[in-house]
């Protein structure tokens, strides 16, 4: 049976009972002191199984909620499918690794933990202690099942040698909660179950990529407490059987090339990362780091989880020519956790596509060809799969035409039930077209992003929350902070556009009687604060025809982003209207003389 004809499993737990009995091939965790670890898939389905017993002798049964809050790849991947194999409803979180932003931290773990309902969280020895203080922020009525209290249990502590539990495992049981990021709002625990799991996996691996066993390879350095991480590279490769090498995150972060490496030295074919992975290793690499790198045998890079930039992909591309490195093997895509993963890939092997427009019908809503010199270049995410579909809709939720920008909708055996135990939050984003009869195909998911169709391939433009109006004309963050991160001294993707309200007196106010205006805020050396103010009002005025209300130059590493390092504009926001946002100055003496920089709190 060919590749993309073979059927997956209908649960993920029958797909991991379907491996056992391969006892030479299964994932591979590189771990911080340098060694690798292989987890055959047979060992991977023995440990499970052996988890989920101990699970049960806790006390958890079927439908109980298990935080997992574990940053060691092996035992969070683990300890996921022993849930799963128990019944059991596991809860990735964020784990910490050091006290910085610790009650901020502290406030997201106990909402989750309440949210979901979770009877108990399972973390690490190290990492105990960053958990367990969050768990006096829980009410009197507690997280867990009949309103007793959380409890933090470390993987140590785990019952040794329980009993064996079987549990019938449905294609309509939750697989487990996925919380959303939180880059706009507060955690929402998106319910994804076996059959969710099963069309999307089969989706994006056989449909979109062709996964095929004989021949490929995942390598990935992305957190597994997200879905792309997770989903794209526990759940995809094991309903389809595709063995797979696990870097830690932080890794990735402290030296980029380590992914590469990877790459050539396990011979991987498939890979993925957002846009701000790729820039960074074109930044980062010089030529040296390329001598000795042979990137030929990847065939899929994806490129996902945030806008993408044409840009990003091409300096990789250049930067990696000579490692033998394909461009054809670009599949940008769309997709969110309330639609399993992907939603849209770009066809296989058709590499990087743009379409430039013209950026000043785009503040219109409308996608036009661009005939001027400086366009707006948006990347092609590709179609969406067999047996889904998208849509773009206006703000009265009607379809529009071909190039009309619009909020993109979707459908389809992916899409998540809604949020758990958030009905009201549910009825607002999975609800059917306005003006168009039940078809029995039920409810859209509205996606909240803005995009546009040409020749049914999607092209994103932005957040509907994040868009700016000014004097009748939408503008997208995205396209404004990636302007700005190409000037010299800024530094790149660490840029923040979004939108304030200011009085006639040009006085920032809290509500929206007042005429929007742009605010851009990026990181950059304090020496380098007055040169980033001046050529940022430049290239805004040049090239979307504003006048910035403010730019403020932000100190290295200072602006808030979530825990998949995408930007918070509204935090960011928050933070600027609440005046608590930090700002490098440089200081000068009597006569003149650069001080030390310092950092100051702004006073918007």
């Amino acid at each position: 049976m060919s590749a993309l004809s073979r059927p997956v499993a209908p649960t993920l737990v029958r797909a991991v009972r379907d491996l056992a009995g391969d006892d030479a091939r299964g994932f591979v965790f590189f771990r911080s002191d340098g060694t690798e670890r292989l987890y055959t898939f047979a060992q991977i389905e023995a440990e499970a199984q052996r988890r989920a017993n101990s699970f049960a002798a806790l006390g958890l049964a079927k439908g109980d909620r298990l935080a997992l809050v574990l940053p060691d790849g092996e035992e969070f991947v683990l300890s996921f499918l022993g849930a799963l194999f128990a019944g059991v409803i596991p809860v990735p979180m964020v784990p910490q690794l050091s006290f910085k932003n610790i009650e901020s931290y502290h406030a997201t773990v106990a909402h989750v933990a309440k949210a979901s309902g979770a009877a108990l969280l399972l973390t690490s020895a190290s990492t105990k202690s960053f958990v367990e203080p969050a768990l006096a922020q829980l009410d009197a009525t507690g997280s867990g099942r009949a309103g007793r209290r959380a409890s933090v249990i470390t993987i140590d502590e785990l019952p040794a040698d329980a009993p064996r539990v079987s549990v019938d495992v449905t294609p309509d049981d939750v697989a487990f909660l996925q919380f959303t990021s939180g880059s706009t709002s507060r955690p929402k625990g998106v319910v994804v179950t076996h059959a969710n799991l099963a069309a999307n996996a089969s989706a994006f691996m056989l449909e979109g990529i062709s996964a095929d066993p004989a021949v490929d390879k995942g390598v990935s350095w992305l957190p597994l407490f997200h879905d792309m991480g997770l989903i794209g590279f526990v759940v995809g490769p094991i309903f389809t059987n595709i063995p797979c090498v696990f870097l830690p995150t932080a890794s990735f972060v402290r030296a980029p090339r380590l992914w590469l490496d990877k790459i050539h030295e396990h011979r991987g074919t498939i890979t993925y990362a957002p846009n701000f992975a790729y820039a960074l290793v074109a930044k980062r690499l010089k030529d040296k780091d390329v001598d000795g790198l042979d990137l030929s045998t990847l065939r899929v890079a994806g490129c996902g989880a945030e806008p993408i930039q044409a840009k990003a992909l091409r300096d990789f591309a250049a930067r990696l020519a000579p490692a033998k490195f394909d461009p054809r093997a670009f599949v940008p895509s769309y997709g969110m956790a309330e639609a399993t993963l992907a939603i849209t890939f770009v066809p296989y092997w058709d590499g990087l596509r743009t379409d430039a427009v013209d950026a000043r019908e785009l503040t219109h809503g409308h996608a036009i060809p661009a005939a001027a010199d400086a366009p707006i270049e948006l990347v092609d995410c590709g179609v969406p799969f067999a047996g889904h579909e998208i849509a773009i809709v206006d703000d009265a939720g009607r379809r529009v035409g071909p190039r009309t920008v619009g909020q993109i909708v979707f459908r389809g055996p992916s899409m998540s039930k809604g949020y758990f135990e958030e009905p009201n939050l549910t009825a607002e984003a999975f609800k059917p077209l306005a003006g168009e009869p039940d078809d029995g195909r039920g409810s859209w998911l509205h996606t909240g992003d803005l995009g546009y169709l040409v020749d049914g391939h999607l092209f994103v433009c932005g957040r509907v929350k994040d868009v700016i109006i000014i004097r009748g004309r939408n503008y997208y963050p995205s396209d404004i902070e990636w302007a700005i991160s190409a000037l010299p001294n800024v530094r790149r993707g660490n840029v923040v556009a979004f939108g304030v309200f200011a009085d006639s007196q040009g006085r920032v106010t809290a509500d929206v009687l007042g005429e929007e205006q742009l605010v851009v805020c990026c990181e950059g050396a304090a020496a380098d604060t007055e040169a980033i103010r001046t050529s940022a009002s430049a290239c805004v005025a040049a090239q979307f025809g504003l006048t910035p209300h403010e730019i403020v130059v932000a100190p290295l590493a200072s602006l808030p982003r979530t825990s998949s390092g995408k930007p918070q504009r509204g935090k960011t926001r928050e933070m600027y209207l609440a005046g608590t946002l930090a700002r490098a100055r440089s200081v000068h003496d009597g006569d003149g003389t650069p001080q030390e920089a310092i950092m100051e709190k702004s006073s918007a």
